[in-house]
């Protein structure tokens, strides 16, 4: 289940990875937090993770370029770096009482921007130092780094949120030093190859080609829109939660920690459980049903009637998200040559990018209609998605069913 991480090289960058994920999943709650002290509303926070999206989208495409035509562990580190003196700006004007919102929305867009450089070129690392037949396991096993992180994370934010010496403040000096510590543990590592010619054409020209590698592979298109839309129309729960802890069951904002790790515990179960199905030809079939999960967990959610079966419908939610996001880098991979991962892997996290941006609209709705009914319909949404790219996957040969009922 676990074979990649007998490469050395691997670990390392896996163990890495795992701190950097944690200060990101501890930033989602945190930067959330802040907004809606400062403003008491889910257009705030919807305003601030609008802007993170922004950031990665705007660059996504140029992030991806830049990882197939520089030395990955030096895109890498550099952006982890800068996150972590973003961080460390943003604790020291909300130590000085100075934070406000266009500062924290200023502050997300900054962490997008590097997110649009990272995510790419961590991806690619991942290509370079696992041989292809480990591929697919390799990219499973690093998407557990991501779903464990949502375990860590909200634990970790919700612990210096509410204690008194540290508060926001001290949660993001953490953030700032995990990433910090993230980016030292490159230099465990080989120096970053780069494909021969990478810099003879334009990074636009390259942009570009990405594009017209992903349109011209009809399977590769599929699986890299299905996730995107996914992605885009369910993500965005994160931000009606502080409101519906809040407004709905009557908790303190910060309490929205206990959702986010409910949600985590079950994200780790499911990556821990789908990474055995990296390399399987069954791996479109279990990418699919997780997605359809993820819309029940969030149909639940917005369902729940009281705060205790909000837990166990976060927990769904988790099961769902984590399963699909781990797989995704799977069954992308196996797809993609090595000298394109970069670029693919970017088209595939503009997901993200789309994510943020719909937090904004998604947050002015949840103000309009509640948190409840917005929920309802983002569920209604993914589930239908799941159902519709399903059939499409089993047309084209992606999904094996059981004998006798493949379409």
């Amino acid at each position: 289940m676990f074979s990649a991480l007998r490469i050395r090289d691997f670990r390392v960058l896996w163990l890495g990875t795992l701190l950097s994920f944690v200060a990101f999943f501890m930033a989602m709650i945190v930067q959330g937090v802040v907004a809606f002290q400062i403003a008491g509303n889910n257009s705030a926070v919807g305003t601030v993770v609008f802007a993170q999206g922004l950031g990665m989208g705007v660059l996504g495409p140029f992030g991806g370029a830049f990882a197939d035509r520089w030395p990955k562990r030096r895109v890498v580190a550099c952006g982890q770096i800068t996150a972590a003196v973003v961080f460390v700006t943003t604790a020291y004007l909300i130590y000085s009482e100075n934070i406000t919102i266009p500062l924290l929305t200023l502050s997300a867009f900054l962490i997008g921007v590097t997110l649009a450089f990272l995510g790419p070129a961590r991806q690619g690392l991942v290509v370079e130092l696992v041989p292809s037949e480990r591929r697919g396991n390799a990219m499973a096993i690093n998407t557990v780094a991501n779903t464990g992180s949502r375990v860590f994370g909200p634990v970790v934010a919700g612990l210096l949120l509410g204690w008194e010496f540290s508060g926001a403040v001290g949660a993001y000096l953490v953030m700032a030093l995990f990433y910090t510590g993230s980016a030292l543990s490159l230099l465990l590592l080989p120096a970053s190859r780069v494909r021969p010619g990478a810099r003879e054409s334009h990074v636009l020209a390259d942009v570009a080609d990405g594009f017209r590698y992903v349109w011209g592979y009809p399977r590769l298109r599929l699986l890299v829109l299905f996730f995107v839309l996914v992605i885009f129309s369910g993500f965005p729960h994160v931000t009606v939660l502080p409101g519906l802890a809040e407004n709905v069951f009557h908790r303190s904002a910060d309490q929205v920690s206990e959702l986010f790790l409910a949600s985590a515990v079950g994200a780790l179960m499911a990556s821990v459980w789908v990474v055995r199905f990296g390399d399987s030809v069954h791996a479109d079939l279990v990418y699919a049903c997780m997605a359809a999960i993820f819309g029940v967990g969030l149909l639940g959610v917005g369902w729940a009637p009281s705060y205790p079966w909000v837990l166990w419908g976060m927990f769904g939610v988790g099961i769902g998200s984590g399963g699909f996001q781990s797989l995704n880098g799977a069954v992308i991979a196996r797809e993609t040559e090595p000298h394109y991962i970069g670029r693919v892997m970017s088209l595939a996290l503009l997901a993200f990018a789309g994510f943020g941006i719909m937090a904004l609209p998604y947050g002015m709705l949840a103000d309009r209609i509640g948190e409840r009914l917005t929920l309802i319909l983002m569920g209604s949404i993914v589930f239908v998605l799941a159902l519709f790219f399903s059939g499409l996957l089993i047309r084209d040969g992606g999904i094996r069913l059981p004998r006798g009922r493949r379409s």
